[in-house]
């Protein structure tokens, strides 16, 4: 009877595996269709296995190309909008091994986990709910990615004490630029970031083109509209 069970688990265990790996085909070939190309960020989108970043619940729904509840209100990004806001990084292999990146909103850790698979070896994340920061800690631990330094702090204030960064993505819709942030961009870096109001919010891509904090010093790139969790901070939004 041992044996019987434990082949009955095999044979399950290999339809899951195999309706999985079907539904990461299908969810590739869509991400592929709606314009994604960057052959890093899809290869870690195939490679990052996105079921355990999310409730036990909710697993098998995690190939869909949808945002999900995570808890405490926040959501894991859809995947279509981590490959475009990873796109929009502009990052070339070769500068994977140097690039410094600060990401605002750790969240689940989903998003850390795609641009540690792409190869970055300097990661920052912030995030301002414990329970999220631990568990995704231990995501982490569990997946043996080892080149990312967390911090439980206000995003909206950034990391000033390891600025500057090449490279900033913010995961939570903000109602404007926070200074704090476009001031730790290093020369020629840039900032990903979703800008709106709460309920909707349209990418920007700001890039740091002199030294300086005047305008000037910056140029922005306005691309499509998104949805996300508000960006909850002193330069941010205010907590309801």
């Amino acid at each position: 009877m041992c044996r019987v069970g434990a082949m009955i688990d095999h044979v399950q265990y290999f339809q899951r595996y195999s309706m999985q790996e079907a539904q990461k085909r299908a969810l590739l070939e869509e991400l592929y269709k709606k314009g994604i190309r960057n052959e890093s960020v899809l290869r870690a989108i195939a490679a990052v296995p996105r079921e355990k970043f999310l409730p036990h619940a909710l697993q098998h729904r995690a190939y869909d190309n949808v945002s999900l509840p995570i808890g405490s209100s926040q959501t894991i990004s859809q995947p279509y909008t981590v490959a475009f806001m990873t796109e929009l990084l502009a990052l070339s292999p070769e500068e994977y091994a140097t690039t410094k990146i600060l990401e605002v909103g750790t969240g689940s850790g989903y998003q850390t986990a795609i641009l540690a698979y792409m190869g970055v070896r300097r990661i920052y994340t912030i995030e301002r709910i414990p329970g999220l920061l631990e568990e995704a800690k231990k995501r982490f631990k569990e997946l043996g990615i080892q080149q990312i330094h967390t911090q439980l702090a206000d995003g909206t204030l950034g990391w000033e004490e390891e600025a500057p960064f090449d490279a900033i993505i913010v995961t939570a819709g903000s109602p404007d630029v926070p200074q704090a942030l476009a001031l730790q961009l290093a020369l020629g870096g840039r900032l990903v970031i979703p800008i709106g109001s709460r309920m909707q919010q349209r990418l920007y891509r700001v890039r740091r083109i002199r030294e300086g904090t005047d305008p000037g010093a910056f140029r922005a790139e306005e691309f499509q509209h998104f949805r996300f969790v508000p960006l909850v901070g002193e330069q941010g939004w205010q907590e309801e």
